[in-house]
């Protein structure tokens, strides 16, 4: 796979299936480097045997969710101003009708179970600010004043200025004009979608005030809709999550679920007779949130109690689903996601395993439908019935003739007797191999199964790649999760490294002697950390990392409380832990990429990192994306993926060159 070969990673997003099975829905996405952005269209298939097709013709359809009754799809396409915008096409195929118009677009909406009307969460800017008003730019809108400990987040900028709310709105009615292709047809980039018609009923908004609302979930007689509040802390940040109920007539609203519960919530559904399960995870004093377990809650008059266990199952990957009288869930576990049926009072069940990663599933009429990535494809459908899978598209067959190495897994024995799980993937031939190290960000993440575009290109050009899921990664039990808390770049450090020799001594086209070393994120901390205690590399990028503690507590979105429990407070842990304090001590030649709008990690971290490289003669450059935040790699616009691309190959042509 070539760096351009990202336009045939198709993703496949969360289905929707009737409720008697007969059909599902999805929507695709995929990069296009002449667009540059991220196309993609909603498609239906029908059950058990029919051919996908193309539903919607649009240039980024996305995130389906089927009425009630089936008949109708309520989907999410930019409007005039390309703003995100609720859009309703009948489940037989026609014409769409938006039907929102919010300022900055909508985040999230729901159906009624009537199907009556449609609940969605909205940004309302302040008056003046984000474009509200025609000709003020934004350089001249007013100073923020802000007093809270947040006031920012990665990919959306500002928040306390342009607070989330819930509205609801009636549902427009549609007529069936049939419009179907064939899964095989591509739509061309310079097609003009047909010319959408604006609903004209109104919104009203059930919320007000300065906090956000996370998500919209109407209850089981539609009288009420679910969301989970979001304040900005004055001085000390919480995690611990609160459920509300608003009266869709709004009349008033009332709590659900405290934040005594001790509980992050991620997802919220509501089962036929009234029981409200969550995915959610406790929090401790309000802010640990390492290796958190996440796992299914049901929700009732005495409270929220826990259904999994959260040692044996990670379900953190979402997504819930109602399934009768037990629910729908996703474990991760070493580099998979499988699916599972957990009844309320614990038991489970394995629905889909094996080299899978599922992304989002749906049920109904004794059938289930899953979007799922393997080793070979970066996204498909599949069907479940029966006990059995049957894949319903065949999305990765382009990726697949680009070429494609399926990498090696390999269990690596530390130096202290831990088993460290990864994988390595080599080119055809016979080597020996320059040999690639690479580190996921998170720390609680983890590399897995799918079809990675990183991976792949690096081996298309002659590498050998060597990465694995060291002690702080996810996937292996809370207690490999936590093990660095306030202990990083130390058994982290430790396994990366001994996984590296353990890949070389198990394969000879693998040569030791060179090697590099690249990560982003959390990889970019690890990557740093190990450039400034091991010189055996030629080269090294630092991407978007985690560099300096000291002062991502303030520039950081996640800064109030990620470095205070990974690293610590006091002014001893966080020097014993940070890269900048031993960068010092690093020789390696040394690539730093960043992007401009990362206010994740941000730019300050890459910036400072770079100058003192530079200031004490390591060879350095550094790479800034302009109007890029943090998800790059996974969301960037797709000229800069590719051109990402194109500068990780120079700098290892250069430094480590293959051959």
């Amino acid at each position: 796979m070539k760096a351009n070969d990202i336009e045939t990673l198709v993703s496949v997003g969360r289905p929707e299936i009737a409720a008697d099975g007969s059909f599902a829905v999805f929507a695709t996405s995929r990069p296009d480097i002449a667009a540059n952005r991220n196309v993609g269209q909603v498609w239906r298939v029908d059950l058990p045997d029919g051919t996908p097709r193309r539903l919607t013709r649009g240039t980024a359809d996305g995130a389906p969710k089927l009425s009630p009754d089936a008949t109708r799809i309520a989907f999410v396409r930019g409007d005039a101003k390309g703003k995100p915008q609720v859009h309703v096409v009948a489940a037989a195929g026609g014409e769409p009708v938006q039907a929102t118009d919010a300022v900055l677009g909508v985040e999230d909406f729901a159906w009624s179970p009537d199907g009556a009307s449609i609940a969605f969460v909205a940004r309302v800017p302040e008056k003046g600010r984000y474009g509200s008003v025609e000709g003020l730019d934004a350089a001249a809108e007013a100073p923020r004043h802000i007093t809270g400990v947040r006031w920012h987040a990665n990919g959306l900028g500002y928040i306390g200025d342009r607070p989330a709310h819930v509205f609801v709105i009636a549902a427009p009615a549609v007529d069936a004009e049939p419009f179907y292709e064939p899964a095989s047809a591509v739509r061309p980039d310079d097609e003009t979608p047909p010319k959408k018609t604006l609903v004209a009923a109104e919104a009203r908004q059930l919320t007000e005030g300065a906090a956000s609302h996370g998500g919209v979930v109407f209850t089981a007689d539609g009288r009420e809709i679910l969301t989970v509040p979001d304040e900005i802390e004055s001085d000390r940040r919480d995690l611990r999550d609160r459920i509300i109920a608003l009266a869709v007539d709004g009349s008033g609203q009332r709590e659900v679920l405290g934040t005594d519960a001790g509980i992050a919530i991620y997802e919220a559904v509501v089962s036929p007779d009234g029981t409200i399960a969550l995915l959610a995870h406790e929090v401790g004093d309000g802010v640990d949130f390492i290796a958190p377990g996440v796992g299914l809650w049901l929700v009732g008059h005495s409270g929220a109690r826990r259904v999994t266990d959260a040692d044996a199952l990670n379900l953190g990957e979402g997504h819930l689903r109602v399934d009768g009288e037990g629910f729908l869930v996703q474990d991760a576990a070493r580099g998979r996601v499988r699916l599972l049926r957990v009844t309320r009072d614990g038991g489970v069940t394995e629905l889909l395993g094996g080299d899978v990663e599922v992304g989002g599933h749906a049920t109904g009429g004794g059938r289930i439908v899953a979007a799922v990535s393997q080793p070979d494809s970066f996204g498909e459908l599949v069907l479940i019935e029966d006990g059995a899978a049957r894949t319903l598209t065949a999305f990765g067959a382009r990726a697949a003739a680009s070429g494609i190495a399926l990498p090696r897994e390999l269990t690596v024995t530390a130096r202290d007797g831990y088993p460290v799980h990864g994988w390595v993937a080599t080119p055809e031939g016979e080597g020996p191999f320059p040999v690639i190290l690479q580190i996921h960000g998170g720390p609680f993440a983890s590399y897995g199964v799918h079809l990675f575009d990183e991976t792949q290109v690096l081996v298309d050009a002659g590498y050998a790649v060597v990465y694995s899921n060291p002690r702080g990664s996810a996937g292996y039990g809370r207690a490999h999760g936590r093990s660095i808390r306030q202990q990083m770049g130390t058994v982290d450090f430790a396994d990366v490294i001994d996984f590296l020799e353990g890949a070389i001594a198990d394969d000879t086209r693998l040569d030791g002697e060179r090697v590099g070393v690249q990560g982003g994120s959390y990889g970019g901390y690890l990557t740093a950390w190990v450039i400034a205690h091991d010189h055996r590399f030629a080269g090294a990028i630092v991407e978007r990392g985690f560099l300096e503690p000291l002062s991502f507590q303030g520039t950081s979105d996640i800064g109030s409380f990620f470095g205070d429990e990974y690293v610590g407070v006091s002014v001893e842990d966080i020097a014993r832990q940070s890269p900048m304090a031993v960068v010092d001590q690093v020789t390696t030649p040394t690539l730093v990429m960043h992007s401009e709008l990362d206010f994740r990690c941000p730019l300050e971290q890459a910036t400072r990192y770079y100058s003192a490289l530079k200031r004490q003669g390591t060879e350095a450059e550094l790479l800034v994306f302009p109007g890029e935040n943090h998800e790059l790699t996974r969301a960037g616009q797709p000229r800069h993926r590719v051109q990402r691309f194109d500068a990780v190959l120079d700098w290892w042509n250069r430094h480590l060159p293959v051959g």
